[in-house]
């Protein structure tokens, strides 16, 4: 069912005149886009429409045409509406209404349309979050675009679900958490992607993703896949430690993975049926009834049917009384059956942990040997020079002592002859000391004779 946006007074508080549009849409120094969006729980209602933006091109000036109103895009879904009220917390008391959309052809995020009370707040909070990191662990940021105009073209669903607007309505609804008056003049509104709304201080107080009223969740349950490949067709999950492989008609690591950690049990999540992979074979409890004896399949499905054979007329009764008496020990088999597998499968780890340890004392052992060898390599070529520095210095002294004997000789040989040169100085000088004497006499004895002849 669709319906024009005069129809639906939920979503009359974004909605501005055409002029306004096509004003904005023709100013001349900024362009515009526009984006498609959605509301609503798509299984009871869903709203739909598209917002006209200004683009950041021009990140240095702000739009000449723009309102207060802005739209944050690409909000990761795992930020909760407590988490983003608290990440604007700054800003909350300027804040008149915000709105949770989610955008067409963007997988995990939404976007939220904010209407400020001022111009002025608007331009500040533009400048203060743009481009801004949303936490210091994350690499996304805030992406801030003023809004020229929120058009809504269509509503899905039934009308009694439509939630009418504070603004449009004659008496004002009530907030679910704290059953007071929704008034956007005296605290700010939050409506819910489910179209909920309530104050942002009581949702700020959620801290759950899912709304407080219909308990929807904006963050959906992710499609299972294989760990391995990333497939999502025939699944298989181990019942022992959950991991999740696919089959063998795909790339076949569910069975891979019973090669590697002997978990033999795993469960088609397609048909939630069980397979055996040491019987290769599916595992169907066979019960005998206790009427005629037979051997009949547990939980079988009917043939006639596509519900279980408890919906035809051709089921026996006695079977179920079968089933429902057997169902203690089809548990406490189960449960046996689970401890005998958890224990192998303890013995197998105890045993993979048993070899790691082994290989973690044997890598020890190996570096402490060959720290060791290196290290006496090391001391056993400082030793080796120790002792050629040794020799070395034993012949250098062997040397020195030679040449001291020698020099010792030589010096004694030098002695002697200064000694025998000395000796015969001293001999000389005493010889002619004598010599001397001799003359000395000589010519006094001449002088006397020399005197005694004058006088005669």
């Amino acid at each position: 069912m669709s319906s024009s946006s005069s129809a639906i007074p939920g979503d009359e508080k974004f909605r501005q005149s055409d002029t306004a549009i096509s004003g904005g849409l023709a100013a001349p120094d900024m362009s515009t886009e526009a984006i498609a969006f959605s509301s609503g729980n798509p299984i009871i209602e869903e709203t739909r429409g598209v917002m006209h933006l200004f683009s950041n091109d021009s990140v240095s000036t702000l739009p000449v045409e723009r309102k207060p109103l802005v739209c944050v895009l690409g909000v990761p879904n795992h930020m909760t509406y407590a988490d983003f009220c608290q990440f604007c917390a700054s800003f909350i008391h300027h804040i008149l209404e915000m709105r949770i959309v989610r955008n067409d052809g963007m997988v995990d995020r939404y976007s939220v349309l904010i209407r400020f009370d001022t111009q002025d707040s608007t331009d500040k909070f533009y400048r203060h979050y743009n481009n801004r990191q949303f936490s210091s662990l994350e690499d996304e940021v805030c992406q801030v675009l003023f809004t020229v105009d929120v058009q809504f073209t269509g509503y899905t669903g039934s009308l009694d679900h439509v939630q009418c607007s504070p603004a449009s309505s004659t008496e004002q609804p009530s907030c679910p958490v704290c059953l007071e008056r929704l008034d956007r003049n005296a605290s700010g509104i939050l409506t819910t992607i489910c179209n909920h709304s309530f104050h942002c201080s009581c949702i700020s107080k959620w801290t759950d993703s899912s709304c407080p009223v219909c308990r929807y969740c904006q963050q959906q349950p992710e499609k299972s896949t294989c760990f391995i490949c990333q497939t999502s067709e025939n699944l298989w999950i181990c019942v022992i430690c959950g991991f999740v492989g696919c089959g063998r008609y795909k790339g076949g690591h569910a069975i891979i993975h019973w090669k590697e950690t002997q978990h033999c049990y795993s469960l088609e999540l397609e048909t939630q049926r069980v397979w055996d992979y040491v019987g290769d074979n599916y595992v169907h409890r066979l019960i005998q009834s206790k009427t005629d004896g037979k051997l009949v399949e547990l939980n079988a499905h009917c043939v006639h049917a596509n519900d279980s054979c408890g919906s035809c007329n051709c089921v026996d009764s006695g079977n179920s009384e079968v089933i429902l008496s057997c169902e203690a020990e089809i548990v406490n088999e189960y449960n046996e059956l689970l401890r005998t597998q958890l224990e192998n499968q303890k013995l197998y780890f105890e045993t993979l942990l048993q070899q790691d340890n082994e290989e973690t004392e044997r890598a020890i052992a190996d570096a402490v040997n060959k720290a060791f060898m290196q290290k006496r390599q090391k001391m056993q070529a400082k030793l080796e020079r120790c002792v050629k520095e040794k020799r070395f210095l034993e012949d250098l002294n062997e040397n020195l002592l030679k040449n001291q004997e020698i020099w010792k000789a030589k010096l004694l040989e030098v002695e002697e002859r200064e000694k025998k040169a000395l000796r015969t100085k001293d001999d000389k000088v005493q010889a002619l000391e004598e010599q001397l004497r001799d003359l000395m006499a000589q010519l006094e004895a001449g002088k006397t004779v020399g005197e005694d002849v004058n006088m005669k």
